[in-house]
């Protein structure tokens, strides 16, 4: 929480109506007004500094590394999922992939149709009779060992096992417990006097794995609130008899420790325990490189920073882990990457914030505002990027809708830019999305392709792995047109650089920007083939580089090393084979 990251407060009583506004907004859990954010314009904000960002040709110079998130929201349970990541692992090497995150990969309650949120067993990975199948929605435990021992061995891909600690839910058992219920909108507030008899789903016993690997058996000790009681039937929000929430944690809704299910209680010494066991035991069944950690702001940050110590202490300090914390106020999550040691990374909210808010403005959008305050500018280091994940996708939680004229901008900025976090493409843009289902039509959901077709975006990820490098030079002196130029280095691609420009005007538009005296003379065309023409580099090293109207265009010089492998490359986003089944007439549905 602020105070706790010792962060300044609003003064009582003085908050602007503005403020005011927004805390009314979050109290009624409006998307995008989370309790924490009325705290936020009374704290600094960062812009985007205006001086180059310089690399000289004697530093070193890393081939950029690269996220893809492994899965979307509404894919079909047809329990082949890992089986198909592995297919793809060349085709994702070969665009410049270094990390791969996949969906939680733990016996969900919903057995062979839940997503993982759902989290029933940690100790099961795809392999024990419960919750109706054996296997996950993404296949077994062999497919999974498989999957991460290719990615490490033949392709060096870094698996991020999405480790869901927050919660469990699909109980074996109901047990009698007491507690009081809460205000769900300030978990602070009990509405009850005294505490009620309840019956709560918190015995876990896992019959079907019988103490293999964990021989932990939980029960409602080991949590400290359930959101229904099976008893009156009812739905809501009880913090259970002689326990408290975590005071180290998100102050939204008052305190957000408790968010869904049964709530893990991480003060207690059988589950730390467990957990930290846990953790170690995942690192000899499987062959990945690090953790994507869900729902932070929902449990102690104490807890975390010593799991965090125990990882690098007794599993691999080399593990690279990504939290989702999802909080519009950069420089809390800054303070809460300093506490954390900087041992974790996060995902850059404002920024997905920004990129929302400009392109729903179209053509009243400024682009000069697409990297104020965000994460990349206070911890550039520890920040990962994205555009769209499964929470923010179409029908989800965190819905935070992004145009689709305006995706492929999105994706230069976070892709191409120099300085700004580990960038994330999102499954569904690469490989198309089966939802959100429609209505009133018996599960029947229609077959989205990826955006543009699927050609644009991995023509950046190429762009990034070739000639993304070097000093960075921006030109955001315009609301409606924007770019910025990468000059190249030495040491990679000799030393091909690229210029990126972009609108969200209906007209063409265009840049005059330096790239470097070294490429005076060269031919520059745009690699996406979204505007036409050549630009000739002058004897200064500079280029007038146009744009077409809502639209991005990547200049590359057009006999830049690697640029012909480019321009020829087509990639083959019909994972599940929809397009291939028919010659003639594509197939664009799918039942389930």
């Amino acid at each position: 929480m602020s105070a706790f990251l010792n962060l300044p407060q609003p003064p009582p009583g003085k908050l602007t109506p503005a403020l005011l506004a927004l805390q009314k907004a979050a109290t009624a859990q409006l998307p995008g007004s989370g309790f924490s954010t009325n705290m936020r314009p009374l704290r600094e904000r960062r812009t985007a500094p205006l001086h180059p960002f310089i690399v000289s040709d004697d530093a070193p110079c890393p081939q950029n590394q690269l996220m893809v998130q492994g899965f979307e929201w509404y894919i079909p349970p047809d329990h082949q999922h890992w089986r198909r990541l592995s297919q793809i692992l060349p085709s994702l090497s070969h665009l410049g992939v270094s990390h791969l995150w996949i969906p939680p990969a733990c016996k969900a309650a919903h057995g062979p149709d839940g997503n993982g949120y759902d989290i029933y067993d940690l100790y099961d990975l795809g392999e024990f009779p419960q919750k109706g199948s054996t296997g996950t929605k993404w296949g077994t435990k062999e497919e999974l060992v498989d999957l991460t021992q290719i990615a490490s061995e033949q392709y060096g891909v870094k698996i991020l096992f999405d480790a869901v600690l927050n919660h469990k839910t699909g109980a074996d058992f109901k047990e009698q417990c007491w507690g009081k219920q809460v205000d769900p909108k300030d978990r602070r507030v009990e509405l009850d006097n005294e505490s009620q008899e309840l019956e709560g789903w918190t015995g876990f016993e896992f019959p079907g794995r019988q103490g293999r690997y964990s021989g932990m058996k939980w029960t409602k000790e080991h949590f400290t609130g359930i959101d229904y009681d099976d008893r009156t039937k009812r739905h809501g929000v009880w913090k259970l008899g002689g326990k408290e929430w975590a005071e180290d944690v998100d102050e939204e809704l008052g305190n957000y420790d408790f968010l869904m299910f049964a709530d893990i209680d991480h003060r207690h010494p059988d589950v730390k325990a467990d957990i930290f066991h846990w953790v170690k035991w995942l690192s000899r069944q499987l062959k990945i490189g690090g953790l994507r950690v869900d729902a932070i702001k929902h449990y102690s940050f104490r807890f975390l920073r010593d799991l965090l110590r125990h990882i690098d202490r007794e599993v691999n300090d080399q593990w690279f882990i990504v939290g989702e914390y999802w909080r519009e106020d950069s420089e809390f999550l800054a303070k809460f990457i300093e506490f954390m040691d900087h041992r974790i990374s996060l995902f850059d909210v404002q920024l997905v914030s920004n990129f929302s808010r400009i392109s729903l403005a179209e053509e009243k959008g400024d682009l000069r505002k697409l990297l104020d305050d965000t994460l990349a500018l206070w911890k550039p280091d520890n920040a990962v990027t994205f555009v769209v994940n499964h929470d923010t996708q179409n029908g989800q939680s965190l819905e935070t809708p992004v145009l689709p004229f305006f995706i492929p901008l999105a994706y230069a900025v976070i892709l191409l830019r120099a300085n700004t976090g580990l960038p994330c493409v999102f499954y569904a843009d690469l490989y198309g999305s089966f939802g959100p289902p429609q209505p009133n039509t018996q599960g029947y959901v229609k077959f989205t392709p990826p955006t543009s077709g699927g050609a644009i975006l991995p023509k950046m990820m190429l762009a990034r792995k070739l000639w993304a490098y070097g000093t960075q030079y921006d030109y955001f002196g315009e609301s409606h047109c924007v770019g910025f130029t990468r000059c190249g280095h030495v040491s990679q691609s000799r030393g091909d650089g690229v210029a990126v420009v972009m609108t969200n005007a209906w007209e063409c538009a265009s840049k005059r920007m330096f790239v470097g005296r070294q490429h005076a003379g060269e031919i520059w065309t745009d690699l996406l083939k979204w505007c036409f023409g050549q630009v000739v580099i002058d004897g200064e090293g500079w280029g007038v580089f146009p744009v077409g109207p809502r639209s991005v265009s990547v200049w590359v010089n057009s006999t830049a090393e690697g640029r012909a492998g480019v321009d020829s490359f087509t990639f083959d986003f019909d994972i599940y084979g929809l397009y291939k089944q028919q010659e003639s007439t594509p197939i664009a549905t799918i039942t389930r």
